[in-house]
């Protein structure tokens, strides 16, 4: 050893079938079992160095088996599946295609390394089940560790949506992505990405479908619940709390690469029709606003995204050419990769060659394939037909070396998080892990921070000591143990109480040809409105997105906005053991008429909104 060179240090090295090779005192895994250290196996290299020598020694079938990306799902008791799943889009239902591999087919025929994980196991199960993939993954030729991706497991109040936000309830439970934007703390947003890191890597799940830098501008589009609000530079800001969180510094072995998404901004939806139905696959620009809903991007890059994916929709007024995102050169060559500088990984959404391949009908899904690798995309999310790369290959029509290209991007990113060291996770330590009583403490402060005081008359609120209420939609047992004495009579009653949830519409209602409404159906503010004639009336909004509520918000006595709580975090606040602290993300409009007017791609346009955006009382000055 050279005077001044360092040591290397010995990483902990996972195995189950592979031998271990000792070289001048170190271990290594001999992963292609050919009794030789070779550079991939060689922890000492770079990322860099060592996906370029793997590529080197890959046939085109496995480097093909790189660029796609589809759900994986258990066997039955939690183990690996022996039987693949077939089925057809559900957004926008195509042919029968193959949905889920079975583990063996994916790993030893398609050569597959990375799966959307959609399962919602408790924590050992999932553990076990992922370490069982692991294992077969490392008697392959060459001993890939694959990278499991999720969709958000940790925010409440969202439900499960397939494709959008997975039902994690084992995972510590923090309010939604607009709640966490509500709390303004980007340094609480880190601290919360982080914790779930550690949540995710003790179960073994290394990469994230998120998170998504969309500035919803239009608030009737349907995927407004998980973006961050209409505010480019507060989502800028979370996005990086969130990469930084997720990922750390740079990539490791306890990072969880995240997949940002969806490039260029989203939420300039046609009249808030979403893309993945036919009619809503336009995205339009009518205040030629495009630099704004970039600056989340920007942001992303910055903090080092490991991966970033573009959306379905159409581009209207930003690029020539009217093919999908994935599909436009435009988009990703020269936007993404050229202006903005990114160098990673672009993963298109799921479905893009089969169930909304917008702009490129009339090709087939072959063409599409080659039309999306050759626009930039590097992996064609949620498919599970290598084969066509193969075949485009072999007819000369893509180069070996434009594989190769994404081939060493994609690699990258699995060195850099160790998983070629160690991809095994202890059962043990994922079930001491996922939502300790540590992680929830915190998330319960989240939760309380996010809730945002829209209107208190006559300071109602805080709640009085001794008085007797009634309360709608939340458990009396919590009233009680906060010394409030309910009353099933709300003419008996103080004050009263009633949780609303604001939403009437499901993902699934983008079906429909109307767009959204964000007023309260009558069967919800009718019996609000008579409630707030037998007493005063504190309204708790549940909000997934702006609502357009002016006369109960007239007629309630105090109303706040909540993105995800639970009873014990809405109750320190309604009696002031936690002061509000929220502002909206987002502004409420004061009509619909007013929504309709909006431009889609310009934030907060509204005319006289009902509560501005990052609008917010306190007890200090709530009176109004």
């Amino acid at each position: 050893m050279l005077c001044g060179q360092s040591v290397p240090v010995q990483p902990v090295l996972g195995v189950r079938t592979a031998r271990i090779l000792r070289v001048n005192g170190l271990q290594f895994k001999d992963l292609n079992k050919n009794g030789q250290l070779d550079p991939y196996e060689d922890w000492r290299l770079s990322a860099e160095a060592r996906a370029a020598d793997l590529v080197s020694r890959m046939t085109i079938e496995e480097k093909a088996g790189l660029m796609v990306g589809p759900s994986l799902n258990p066997g039955s008791g939690g183990g690996i599946s022996d039987q693949p799943t077939y089925g057809t889009n559900p957004f926008n239902p195509g042919p029968v295609q193959l949905v889920s591999p079975a583990t063996e087919q994916a790993l030893n025929q398609l050569h597959l390394v990375q799966f959307i994980i959609r399962a919602n196991l408790p924590p050992r199960q999932m553990a076990m089940w992922l370490n069982a993939v692991q294992e077969v993954a490392e008697r392959t030729r060459l001993g890939i560790p694959p990278i499991f991706v999720t969709n958000p497991r940790n925010h409440m109040g969202g439900g499960s949506n397939f494709g959008i936000m997975e039902a994690g309830g084992a995972f510590s439970q923090w309010p939604g992505t607009l709640g966490l934007a509500a709390t303004r703390d980007s340094k609480l947003v880190e601290e919360f990405a982080g914790i779930a890191a550690r949540e995710y890597v003790s179960v073994g799940l290394r990469g994230a479908y998120h998170p998504t830098a969309d500035v919803a501008t239009e608030p009737r589009w349907n995927r407004f619940p998980e973006t961050l609000g209409e505010d480019a530079n507060l989502t800028a800001d979370m996005i990086g709390a969130l990469i930084r969180g997720f990922q750390g510094k740079e990539l490791g072995p306890g990072s969880v690469a995240v997949v940002t998404k969806h490039f260029p901004g989203a939420g300039p939806a046609s009249k808030g029709f979403d893309a993945h139905f036919p009619h809503g696959k336009n995205q339009v620009y009518p205040g030629n606003n495009l630099e704004y809903h970039l600056l989340p991007w920007k942001a992303a890059i910055a903090a080092g995204s490991a991966m970033i994916m573009p959306y379905y929709a159409v581009p209207n007024g930003i690029a020539k050419e009217l093919s999908g995102m994935s599909y436009n050169p435009e988009i990703v060559n020269g936007l993404l990769r050229g202006k903005l500088g990114f160098q990673g990984v672009v993963n298109s959404d799921t479905g893009i060659s089969t169930g909304m391949p917008w702009g490129v009908e009339s090709l087939t899904v072959k063409e599409r394939y080659l039309k999306a690798i050759e626009a930039g995309v590097d992996r064609i999310g949620g498919d599970a037909t290598p084969e066509l790369i193969v075949q485009l290959v072999k007819e000369q029509k893509l180069t070996e070396a434009r594989v190769d290209e994404s081939a060493r991007r994609i690699l990258r990113i699995h060195f850099a998080l160790a998983l070629f060291e160690n991809p095994y996770v202890n059962p043990d330590e994922a079930v001491r892990t996922v939502r300790n009583k540590e992680f929830e403490q915190k998330a319960g402060v989240a939760q309380r921070k996010s809730i945002v005081l829209l209107k208190n008359r006559d300071n109602v609120l805080p709640l009085k000591v001794g008085v007797k209420m009634y309360v709608e939609g939340i458990n009396p047992a919590v009233a009680a143990r906060h010394g409030y004495v309910s009353t099933a009579n709300p003419e008996k009653a103080d004050v009263c109480i009633a949780r609303v949830a604001a939403r009437a519409d499901g993902f699934m209602a983008g079906r429909s040809t109307r767009p959204i409404e964000l007023t309260l159906g009558a069967e919800q503010l009718s019996p609000l409105l008579a409630l707030a004639k037998k007493c005063p009336l504190v309204t708790v909004l549940y909000l997934e997105r702006p609502r357009v509520v002016p006369e109960l918000a007239q007629e309630s006595a105090a109303m706040l906005a909540t993105f995800g709580v639970t009873d014990e975090a809405l109750f320190d606040v309604l009696t002031g053991a936690f002061a509000p602290t929220g502002k909206l993300p987002f502004e409420m409009p004061s009509s619909m008429d007013a929504v309709r007017t909006q431009l889609e791609d310009m934030p907060h346009d509204s005319r006289n909104p009902l509560f501005p955006i990052g609008f917010g009382l306190t007890y200090r000055n709530s009176s109004n």
